[in-house]
């Protein structure tokens, strides 16, 4: 038989029973993801698709990274099952995040492409984020500014600023990537360090560092003498 839905499982087999009986924490990272996905694809159970999507995705770490549209290419995943992962997997962030014991501490360069290499890495395309850190430069949240080649229109100090003030940062740190994998500063990126610091200064918000991530390598500018 083709136990294609969760209530269609053998009683042993049930995540949501071994759940209630065990706890959540006794439940495989296969058990968990079924029992948000509730139903198998075609030809395969939902143990069976959730255990091959963790495959593909390159298990928690590598769906956690994937987009609510990369996740729709999978086979199986429609916009809907999407959806509802891609929240559920942001909660679980966002509950991380919000407890200051768990709040990672930045005091180097080095800890903060540690903490965003194995992402931004990958992507095709540059991203612009801003760290905004706390009085003991915890982090407070990364957020997202712009995508796309880095220029003075498409970062403006307003929208940096405006996330750095609404989580009443202390200092915020400057983060994008280079999808060539070469890390070495270009002239926009000096062009908008210096205009974003300019910023930080009259708002009384420091820009500690702008560190530049290449394939496996970064470069920050803080050491680099430009800030």
């Amino acid at each position: 038989m083709d136990y294609r839905r969760l209530k269609d499982l053998p009683e042993d087999l049930l995540p949501r029973e071994r759940l209630f009986q065990f706890g959540p924490e006794m439940l495989t990272n296969k058990e968990i993801l079924a029992i948000l996905l509730r139903t198998g694809s075609k030809g395969e159970n939902v143990l069976d698709f959730a255990e091959r999507v963790l495959m593909e995705t390159g298990g928690m770490a590598g769906l956690a990274r994937m987009s609510v549209h990369d996740l729709t290419r999978l086979h199986g995943l429609g916009s809907a099952k999407a959806s509802e992962l891609k929240a559920a997997l942001e909660l679980g962030r966002r509950s991380v995040s919000a407890d200051p014991m768990t709040r990672p501490v930045i005091n180097s360069p080095q800890d903060i492409a540690h903490l965003v290499m194995e992402e931004m890495r990958y992507l095709d395309r540059e991203h612009f984020r801003i760290v905004s850190l706390s009085t003991k430069n915890h982090v407070l949240a990364i957020s997202p500014i712009s995508i796309g080649s880095l220029n003075s229109s498409l970062v403006h100090p307003r929208e940096c600023f405006k996330e750095a003030i609404r989580r009443n940062s202390n200092a915020i740190i400057l983060l994008h990537n280079h999808p060539s994998g070469d890390p070495t500063p270009s002239r926009e990126d000096l062009d908008v360090t210096r205009r974003l610091a300019d910023g930080g200064q009259i708002l009384g918000i420091e820009v500690l560092d702008h560190v530049i991530i290449g394939d496996n390598r970064y470069i920050s500018l803080k050491e680099r003498g430009i800030l």
